[in-house]
This record gives structure tokens, sequence and C-alpha cells, in this order.
């Protein structure tokens, strides 16, 4: 029995990583999955939000903007990705740009879907800072009680 996966994620513009890990979370349309080493086969849809894997005990996480995961034989991960960032790519500054740039796109837009279209980006920045801040939390080091 193999005690890691092999994950490899896949954007349309290029192969992003390929990497051993111990597990991955992910958030399908049915919800937030984890999958483990000799899990069974499983394809499934994923939506907007964070993976989570674990690479030597330490989490790493990546925004998605949707895609497929398909969980195959012999400990093999595939995700195929719209779009995806690692949470070290978020920054303060670009996330403080794209708000500014939401709000104004968003004040000169008044049907719903030019509102919906506007607001895509600065809820994308949103779920990279969400992922940043949470890989900060988890580095932090505790201070013991004196």
């Amino acid at each position: 029995m193999s005690h890691h996966l092999t994950l490899t994620i896949v954007t349309q513009e290029k192969e992003l990583l390929k990497q051993d890990i111990e597990q991955i979370t992910a958030p399908t349309t049915s919800g937030e999955i984890t999958v483990l080493p000799n899990h069974i086969p499983l394809f499934t849809q994923l939506q907007e939000g964070i993976l989570r894997f674990k690479v030597d005990g330490k989490d790493t996480y990546v925004v998605i903007t949707g895609g497929f995961m398909d969980v195959g034989p012999n400990n093999t991960i595939t995700v195929l990705a719209n779009s995806a960032s690692f949470e070290r790519d978020a920054t303060l500054a670009r996330a403080q740009e794209a708000r500014e740039k939401a709000k104004e796109a968003m004040q000169e837009k008044i049907d719903t879907q030019a509102f919906v279209i506007a607001e895509a980006p600065l809820q994308r920045v949103l779920m990279e800072m969400k992922a940043y801040t949470a890989g900060l939390r988890k580095k932090r080091p505790t201070l013991p009680n004196v």
C-alpha cells in the first residue's frame, strides 16, 4: 500500500504542479471532499474555492475557479482547473487594487448580469486572500502559556 498520492494540477495555460502529497481536500459541487491514499477511482466537478493539500505534514493552498478532479488508479490525482493560483501569489496590494476596480465597475453597472461580471474578479481575490491568511495562520508559531 502506498502512503502518498501524485497530484497534478493543470490549467488551460500550463501544468502548474506535479508533486507527491499526503492528502487533498477539494471543493466539489456536492460539498468538500478529502482524498487519502488508496482512494477508489472518482471523477468529480469542482466549484470555485480553495484546494488544500498536505506535503510533509504542511498545508498548501491553491485557489481554483472551478474545473474537474480525477482520482485515478495507482494513487494519481489530476485537477483540471479553469484557473489556479497559489496562496503565496496573493498580496494585499493586489487585493486592494482589485477591490477598487470592482467597486468602480459595480457603481457604473446597473443590471444584474453586469454587476455579477464586475464582482467576479473581486470574489477571486478575496478567495486568494482567504487562502493566504489561512497559510499564514498555520505558519505562525504558538506561544507557550506563561
